[in-house]
């Protein structure tokens, strides 16, 4: 009765799965007493199910399938080689914004041989004070039968009994299938054409792997799936009832928490070892109690609490805990704001934050199409086994390891950035925050700009106007999926602002990159029948499609007027998106200054074409008649916005969209995919390639080799991000991924991404720490290089390793503290490993990083207390020799020894004796693969 809910689950988990051999009995019965035994024991737990992207799910599919090879080249027998543990594989992150605003830009040719040409597509008209027109009568589609030219709203109870066909596109007006906007359809097309490899790849897969599902592109996100189509709550397997419970490749699928689904995100190793049955070990965590009261003011969004109580807990330093919400603040709460807040945990360093099932997420269900049995039994079950909160003031709250108190009562709007998601700013701060960034010394914020450049502008000529960009000026504004598609109250904001905006004759510039990327069908739907969806493309935030686009700096590229006059002024542009991710040049290498903020307010700051202002005393823009516009004449007030969530936001959304799910799509049932037991590699493929993880696999493994005589591949600082270490985004031009695709006789156009490409070790491998923002202290400015010292060369990063490695010479890493910082990503472990580094000594860890380093075969070691590179005299020039012991044991103390004759000892950061097994197996891939021999 004391333990927090979602150690129960824990609880429940191991009794269930107790075998004496993974699972034993000593486990369940520490998990009992979490009480005296939180963070003192390692803990196994088996989750119901994995979930993957494609980003990290190739590579795990990948792995499969050289496993199968190399358990066959073995004498073993592939065939066996499958998940053992229920698999869902989600492709959508392979979308790329190829086409937005309704305007080509410059499409590449994907497939090769003849070029089609592309007809523009119909321009944007200038803002009506009627409703705009209905898209079946634009752009020469047709669709719509109704009498658009009348003006009627077509938003009465009887809007939702139009049907849905292929596409959740309705005439705003009359709410009659018409077809998809040819911005979604022309991005869908490239998506399948550049894509086609990969995509064949994953339906071999579906084909021939049992107990996994692929669910197949323009679906919507992995995270956003899992939460509207996969969430089970309560399994029933053979009459058998458990709780639902999931780790997934994306650091978002925290958002299922939001549901009363215990989940977090998990590395592709860690990943591919549940596939395979194994259980996670993770120390038995800290469990904090964020108690929630009072209730949130009308002009606060489900971003302004997010971002409030990541700063709350980023203080209360939550990092490697659990988070559980409770408190009377908890009731006020839709399923849609908790899976908001649910999702924004890795952001401030918690593993999940957890909502247990009440009952406001039983009446979620009840619209997502739970049927009355099945909430009768979900509710029974729970009830019965104490996985149920209730809001009654008699029931007892659960004992945490500590409390942390919010009200929602005191959060005010803001955005976070310039370049951290923890660095918030008050909306009316804003202007004069960003003046103070403007100032400050380059760092986690300032940008050093002299005081009489601050106020410089810069003409440019585009699309036949002139134009005047300065420091601040918006360039791109994206609504796009992570905080936000699951929840209506924010999107709906967003258009119902787009819709007062167009309505006052207010407009977007045209050289902004604008866009709305749902992540689901079933947010266009909604937004769609709501009738904001128009306004929103008549501001230019038309649907590019469904998957992570700039998220991931899948941005289609500046006009180059703008990028050339933002690099000749030395402009501190910005970007302005409803995400999760604000790091430095991840959206686009020229825009340095990029804020997370409210679907409203990207829209807001869209239309100012600013950050640089004060909302409250300066009008957004001039409408209609010359009058000025203020952000407080358009707002949405949160009566319509309960109006419109009650008219659209019904059960119906989920029917239709769960059937579009399982229908799949033409394009996908009509892919050719072979149907062999192995996989028929294509050596010519560039993004299909078998990894090299298994070129060593012997039935016994080897103990653990002494690192000697290593140099060093980088000297790094406090907080490098898995953005760094890992490649993602674009391939630049000029680097040791493009020079490999460029010797197989693609051209730039071809590159694709290196989220595309993850299937392809050679690619990834290179891309490895060719982020253009990693600072190596051997460069001593930011760069993707370092130097290779036995020739004092100073070369790309991948060039430098290749070298050490036909030198024979390994190679580690120096750096900092939060050393792996941000999403987690396998190949920000893969690709160190393949550039041969052997340990890694940082003075602390993101602590899923660490658990990859293991996972692949790279130790994680860590500096004494109180020592660092600086306070041990290192220059990073030394050669270093590290030995391990065969009797090495969880955090043993190591001696390492340098070319200079120091000696200094560090942390083996290894947390239990699973994780030494699995390091001196080489890694968890090839501890797996010796199962099946």
């Amino acid at each position: 009765d004391t333990l927090p809910y979602s150690i129960r689950v824990l609880f429940e988990s191991s009794v269930r799965n107790c075998d004496g051999f993974l699972v034993k009995e000593t486990d369940a019965m520490n998990i009992l007493d979490w009480k005296t035994k939180q963070s003192h024991v390692e803990v196994p737990f088996c989750p119901a199910r994995v979930v993957l992207q494609d980003f990290t799910g190739i590579p795990a599919m990948v792995d499969f399938a050289a496993m199968r090879e190399a358990v066959r080249n073995a004498g073993g027998d592939p065939v066996k080689v499958n998940p053992a543990c229920p698999t869902d594989l989600t492709v959508d992150h392979s979308l790329q914004i190829d086409f937005s605003k309704c305007a080509i830009q410059n499409a590449p040719n994907p497939g090769g041989g003849e070029q089609k040409p592309l007809a523009r597509l119909s321009p944007l008209k200038p803002p009506l004070r009627k409703p705009p027109p209905c898209r079946g009568q634009s752009g020469g589609q047709s669709g719509c039968r109704g009498s658009c030219g009348a003006g009627e709203a077509g938003r009465g109870s009887g809007a939702f009994s139009a049907q849905i066909e292929n596409t959740p596109i309705l005439c705003p007006f009359h709410l009659q299938p018409v077809p998809e906007p040819e911005t979604v359809l022309k991005n869908q097309e490239m998506e399948f054409g550049r894509n086609r490899e990969r995509l064949q790849f994953f339906k071999w897969s579906s084909k021939v792997f049992e107990n996994i599902s692929i669910i197949p592109p323009e679906t919507g996100m992995a995270h956003q799936v899992n939460l509207e189509y996969l969430s089970r709550v309560v399994f029933d397997v053979k009459d058998l009832l458990h709780p639902d419970s999931v780790v997934g490749t994306d650091s978002h699928t925290t958002m299922v928490n939001g549901l009363g689904i215990l989940g977090w995100g998990v590395g592709g190793i860690e990943a591919e070892a549940v596939m395979l049955g194994m259980p996670l070990s993770l120390p038995l965590p800290h469990v904090v109690g964020c108690e929630l009261t009072g209730t949130a003011s009308p002009l606060t969004t489900s971003i302004d609490i997010v971002l409030s109580i990541t700063k709350h807990l980023r203080q209360a330093d939550v990092a490697g805990k659990f988070v559980e919400f409770f408190g009377s603040g908890v009731s006020q709460l839709s399923v849609a704001d908790r899976t908001t807040i649910a999702n924004m945990c890795p952001e401030y360093g918690a593993i999940l934050s957890f909502f247990p099932v009440d009952n406001v997420t039983l009446k979620h269900l009840k619209h997502a199409g739970f049927d009355k049995a099945k909430l009768e039994v979900t509710e029974a079950y729970l009830k019965a086994v104490k996985l149920f909160r209730s809001d009654e003031s008699s029931s007892r709250e659960p004992e945490y390891s500590q409390v942390v108190q919010v009200s929602l009562g005191s959060i005010i709007p803001y955005v976070s950035g310039p370049k951290r998601s923890q660095d918030r700013v008050a909306v009316n701060n804003m202007k004069s925050d960003f003046q103070a960034c403007l100032n400050e010394k380059s760092g986690v914020k300032g940008f050093q700009i002299e005081a009489e450049k601050q106020n410089d502008t810069v003409p440019v000529q585009y699309e036949g106007n002139e134009y005047q960009l300065s420091h601040g000026c918006v360039v791109i504004a994206a609504v796009i999926s992570c905080t936000n598609n699951c929840n209506p109250s924010v999107m709906l904001a967003a258009g119902l602002l787009a819709k007062k905006a167009v309505e006052a004759g207010l407009a977007v510039k045209p050289y902004i990159r604008t866009s709305l990327s749902p992540g689901s069908g079933m947010v266009t739907h909604y937004l769609s029948s709501s009738g904001v969806l128009p306004y929103l493309s008549k501001l230019g935030f038309e649907v590019v499609g469904y998957g992570c686009s700039t998220c991931v700096g899948n941005t289609a590229p500046l006009p180059e007027a703008i990028r050339n006059a933002i690099k000749q002024g030395e402009i501190i542009a910005c970007g302005v998106l409803s995400g999760t991710k604000n790091f430095e040049g991840r959206l686009c290498d020229c825009v340095r200054a990029n804020y997370l903020a409210s679907p409203p307010l990207v829209v807001a700051y869209a239309i100012a074409g600013t950050v640089r202002i004060d909302f409250d005393s300066e009008p957004l823009g001039t409408g209609f008649n010359g009058k000025s516009i203020y952000l407080r004449d358009i707002w949405p007030t949160r009566q319509e916005l309960h109006t419109v969530e009650e008219e659209c936001v019904i059960s119906s959304m989920f029917r239709e969209l769960k059937e579009k799910m399982e229908k799949g799509n033409k394009r996908w049932n009509l892919l050719d995919a072979p149907e062999s037991t192995l996989f028929p590699w294509d050596l010519k493929s560039t993004y299909i390639r078998c990894p090299s993880f298994f070129d060593k696999l012997a039935k016994e493994a080897a103990p653990p080799a002494a690192v000697e005589n290593a140099h060093v591949l980088l000297f790094l600082g406090d907080s490098v991000t898995t953005d760094h270490i890992s490649p993602a985004g674009s391939i630049a031009r000029s680097s040791a991924a493009a020079k490999y695709l460029s010797s197989k006789g693609l051209t730039p156009r071809e590159f694709n991404s290196y989220g595309a490409r993850r299937g392809n070790d050679a690619v990834m491998t290179r891309g490895t720490f060719a982020n253009i923002k990693l600072l190596n202290k051997f460069i001593g400015k930011p760069a993707p290089k370092t130097v290779h010292f036995p020739s004092g060369q100073t070369l790309d990063v991948f060039e430098a390793a290749e070298l050490y490695q036909k030198e024979g010479i390994p190679v580690i890493i120096l750096a900092g503290k939060k050393y792996g910082l941000g999403s987690s990503r396998d190949w920000a472990a893969k690709g160190p490993f393949l550039l041969g580094v052997k340990a890694v000594l940082a003075e602390s860890y993101e602590k899923v990083h660490r658990s990859q380093l293991i996972g692949i075969g790279i130790a994680p070691l860590q500096f004494c207390p109180g020592e660092n590179p600086t306070t041990l005299g290192l220059t990073g020039r030394e050669q270093f020799s590290i030995m391990f012991p065969p009797d090495l044991s969880p955090r043993m103390t190591l001696d390492v020894k340098t070319s200079t004759g120091k000696v200094f000892s560090v942390i083996a950061l290894f947390e239990n004796s699973m994780e030494i097994t699995l390091y001196k197996n080489g890694g968890s891939l090839n501890f797996v693969a010796r199962r099946f021999l």
